[in-house]
């Protein structure tokens, strides 16, 4: 399923809405890493995939952040998990779970 749809099907009640759903593009993760720690030679916890664009960076749980600091940088609200299993997107603008596995 593209991340259009994903993101269009699967808005969840359980918080209050999204109202950036129109920046979701139908893009692929562009690295299977964080684009900014690989580059420096640093670690992350886990990764977070912008779906306006594509760019892997770090969680917030990530010393470095790099997927906050590109959403407060560049003005992408929202990135998915891009951790195996995981199904889910996170509003960095509304603070906002966008997604999950649910249909």
């Amino acid at each position: 399923m593209s991340n259009l749809k994903w993101a269009v099907q699967r808005v969840t009640g359980r918080s209050p809405a999204c109202g950036h759903l129109s920046a979701v593009r139908d893009v692929q993760p562009t690295s299977e890493g964080c684009e900014q720690c690989l580059a420096a030679g640093d670690s992350w916890v886990h990764l977070r995939s912008c779906m306006t664009c594509g760019q892997v960076g770090c969680c917030d749980s990530s010393k470095n952040r790099h997927a906050r600091r590109h959403a407060d940088t560049v003005g992408h609200p929202i990135a998915r998990s891009a951790e195996p299993g995981e199904d889910w997107a996170w509003c960095f603008i509304d603070q906002t779970l966008v997604g999950t596995g649910a249909q």
